[in-house]
């Protein structure tokens, strides 16, 4: 494995305060030893103007296969051959990764005693590497590196010269260049997103990788616009530990936003609620149908399931016969955002105590969701793949039972009346599907014969003769249990 690390400087600046800020002298050749082979660095080429520093990586497979990697799941071994020829020695993967961290600890810290100037100004850098696995092939490269400053250049190596009608392979020769970051905003770029792009390593990723992709990420990863991929693939995919950090980041991009941002979304909420000589917004004509179905039902104790920014809370709140409201939701940021516009922290003791902000996701069940008189699930189905519906729905009908559930969902006729949507599209990009009336019908129909609830649709908003309402609601009543022993004695 090979990677070199080039920058260019003045005799003012000299290029080879490199060395200074890597800890490694350009006149030498070190060698390190790794769990995984050897390391060494050396200086190709090192003056004033220009200096390179080069970083091979020699992959033992011998220690490889010894700590374990060479051993399929359960234990089972994998084919002999394949444990000791395979593309390790030679392509960037998150060995090289290892040896970065290892090799470079100090520089990828940013620490630098001889020059710390250095070490916290940006410098002129190309980056390259001659064999980059990339699983996603160059979009993808470009897409984790084009956000953080750098120009990437992504050559699709090809599988045999000899035979190029065999097309291109699964590998890239990278080059990176930039003229923004500073050495170790570099190295840990590198650090995580080799791994990202092998989409594997090579070693047992516990708990601690969390923190090391944290450390790693730090002021770049919270805002970039791949961040779940990277982080699911850093991770080798262990959904336990994804959802651990993509919560942590979430509380750092938190607590970097400042109470402007808040601001705009309470003054964007006012001005839609608020506006006299516009038509009412369609989501304040849901709310209200919202509010008017809990009347009639007689809740008292309700739950806002997938409360978002906390709208719909803020709207039961003002309701005195409300005594109990719970917001529930997946997203941290989404809660936190919800308790400031709500102003918990400045809330009198008696309104308070009717209101209760907690974090849980629909696709489990969670004892603390019963006992209520009602829960609202108002557009929160479509933003679930359809595999995932059959949970949810035992989470709240089978298992929490509240006595009325309302869901409100899009009715994807209505689309071809917004004349800003393009044909064929959702409404919002994070929808994984939106259902026509008679599809809502029947999933509404299913779930309330399987759990012992009658259900009503009712139109949200202008019910168009031709295509329907834009928004439809069910509304579950459960069923008493006298009703439901006659029903099975018949």
């Amino acid at each position: 494995m090979f990677l070199t690390i080039s920058t260019s400087g003045t005799a003012a600046l000299p290029a080879t305060d490199l060395g200074f800020l890597l800890h490694k002298h350009p006149e030498k050749a070190q060698t390190f030893s790794t769990s995984y082979g050897t390391a060494h660095v050396f200086y190709p080429h090192a003056d004033a103007e220009r200096c390179t520093a080069a970083l091979l990586l020699e992959v033992d497979p011998v220690a490889l296969v010894r700590r374990g990697k060479g051993k399929g799941r359960g234990g089972a071994p994998d084919a002999a051959l394949a444990q000791y020829v395979n593309d390790r020695p030679y392509a960037a993967s998150s060995l090289l990764a290892v040896a970065l961290s290892a090799v470079f600890s100090s520089a990828l810290r940013g620490v630098c005693n001889a020059r710390p100037e250095r070490a916290a100004a940006p410098l002129p850098l190309r980056i390259e590497v001659p064999a980059l696995p990339a699983r996603g092939g160059p979009d993808l490269v470009r897409g984790l590196f084009e956000p953080l400053g750098w120009a990437v250049t992504a050559e699709p190596v090809a599988l045999d010269t000899e035979f190029p009608e065999w097309g291109a392979s699964r590998y890239v020769r990278l080059v990176l260049e930039s003229e923004v970051l500073t050495l170790a905003e570099a190295l840990r770029h590198l650090y995580v997103l080799l791994p990202v792009l092998d989409d594997a390593k090579h070693y047992w990723v516990s708990s601690d990788e969390v923190d090391k992709l944290l450390r790693a990420g730090e002021g770049w990863l919270p805002g970039h616009p791949e961040q779940k991929l990277i982080t699911s693939r850093y991770l080798s995919r262990r959904w336990s530990l994804t959802r651990q950090a993509m919560e942590r980041l979430e509380l750092v991009r938190l607590a970097e936003a400042d109470d402007s941002e808040v601001e705009a979304i309470d003054n964007a909420v006012e001005e839609e609620t608020e506006a006299e000589e516009k038509p009412t917004p369609l989501a304040v004509q849901r709310r209200e149908a919202i509010v008017a179905a809990l009347h009639a039902s007689g809740a008292a104790r309700v739950l806002d399931l997938g409360c978002g920014q906390g709208q719909l809370v803020h709207e039961l709140l003002k309701d005195e016969r409300f005594t109990e409201v719970v917001g529930v939701d997946v997203s941290v940021r989404a809660l936190a955002i919800a308790s400031r516009r709500l102003k918990l922290d400045r809330m009198g003791e008696r309104q308070a105590a009717r209101v209760r902000l907690f974090q849980g996701s629909l696709a489990y069940t969670d004892n603390r969701l019963k006992g209520y008189d009602a829960a609202v699930l108002s557009e929160v189905v479509e933003h679930l793949d359809l595999p995932r519906l059959p949970a949810l729905e035992y989470a709240v009908f089978g298992h929490a039972r509240p006595k009325t559930v309302l869901v409100t969902t899009p009715n994807v006729e209505y689309n071809v009346r917004w004349e800003t949507l393009p044909a064929g599209h959702v409404r919002h990009g994070d929808h994984r599907f939106e259902w026509t009336r008679e599809e809502f019908c029947t999933w509404a129909a299913t779930v309330a014969e399987r759990h012992g609830y009658n259900v009503e649709f009712v139109p949200v908003g202008p019910d168009d003769p031709e295509v329907g309402p834009p928004t439809q609601m069910a509304a579950f009543t459960m069923k008493s249990e006298k009703t439901e022993k006659e029903a099975k004695a018949a």
